[in-house]
C-alpha cells in the first residue's frame, strides 16, 4: 500500500478513528478556534498534543531545510522513549499525526489492548524507518486493519477523495516529552525540538509554534488547529 485517500480535517471522522485504534470514547479531537490567550481558554484540559494541518508552501519548505542544517549542526535533544515514525506511504499524514499522538500518551489515554496497542507494542524498538515501513506491510493483520480503517473514514470526509489528487497540505502532531515540546513531521528526517514545556503550559506553547507556521505563510488563511483532549461526556 504506496498510496492512501487524504483523511480530512474533521473532528468527527478522527474521532471515529481515534476510537477504533482503543482510545477511550473520553478523548477527543476538538477544533481550536484561536490562537491567542482568549480563544485557547476555551479549550477544554487536559491537552495532550496538538494536530496542526497547514499548506505545503515554498516558504514551509525553505524553512524546514534551514532548520533540518541548523539543528544537524548544533544537535538537540531527543526523548529517550518519543516515538517517532517516517512517512512512506502518500496521503498517510493524517494517520500518523494522530499516531503521534496517541503513542506519545498511552498510558495518560489509558489505550485499550487490541490491534493497535499491540501494533506500538511490536514497534517500540524499531527505528523511525522501520515503524514507517510497518504501513507497507498489508500482511500484518493489524496494519492491515489500521490501513482499512484509515481508508473507510477518510470516504466520510465531506470532501470527495481521490488517491491520485495532489494533496498540497500536511498534517503534523506536537506533543510534550520528557518536558520538551516536539513537532513530529514524518517527512523531515528527525523529530524538531521546538524546547522547554510543561504539560500544563504545553498548550500555550504549541500554540505559539502553530503561530510561527502562520506567520511564515501570511497571505494564507488555510490551517487547521485541533486538540486532543479530555471530555467530560
Amino acid at each position: 500500500m504506496s498510496s492512501l485517500l487524504p483523511l480530512e480535517s474533521n473532528p468527527e471522522v478522527m474521532n471515529k478513528f481515534l476510537h477504533l485504534l482503543g482510545v477511550p470514547n473520553k478523548w477527543n479531537i476538538v477544533d481550536v478556534y484561536g490562537l491567542d490567550g482568549d480563544a485557547l481558554a476555551w479549550v477544554p484540559r487536559p491537552v495532550l498534543a496538538l494536530i496542526l494541518l497547514f499548506p505545503c508552501s515554498e516558504q514551509f519548505y525553505k524553512h524546514a531545510e534551514q532548520e533540518c542544517s541548523d539543528l544537524k549542526e548544533k544537535g538537540q535533544v531527543i526523548a529517550c522513549d518519543l516515538f517517532y515514525m517516517k512517512q512512506y506511504v502518500s496521503n498517510a499524514c493524517g494517520t500518523i499525526a494522530l499516531i503521534h499522538c496517541v503513542a506519545n500518551n498511552t498510558e495518560e489515554l489509558g489505550l485499550q489492548d487490541g490491534p493497535f496497542k499491540k501494533i506500538l507494542v511490536d514497534a517500540k524498538d524499531l527505528t523511525p524507518e522501520k515503524k514507517g515501513e510497518m504501513l507497507l506491510n498489508s500482511e500484518n493483520n493489524e496494519v492491515l486493519n489500521l490501513i482499512t480503517a484509515h481508508q473507510e473514514l477518510a470516504m466520510e470526509g465531506q470532501t470527495e477523495v481521490n488517491p491520485n489528487e495532489q494533496v498540497n497540505h500536511h498534517f503534523v502532531a506536537l506533543v510534550e516529552k520528557e518536558g520538551h515540546l516536539y513537532e513530529l513531521d514524518g517527512r523531515k528526517e528527525f523529530p524538531i525540538n521546538h524546547g522547554p514545556t510543561t504539560k500544563e503550559n504545553f498548550l500555550e506553547d504549541a500554540a505559539k509554534i502553530c503561530r510561527d507556521f502562520i506567520a511564515r505563510d501570511a497571505e494564507d488563511v488555510n490551517f487547521t488547529v485541533m486538540a486532543l483532549t479530555a471530555s467530560d461526556n
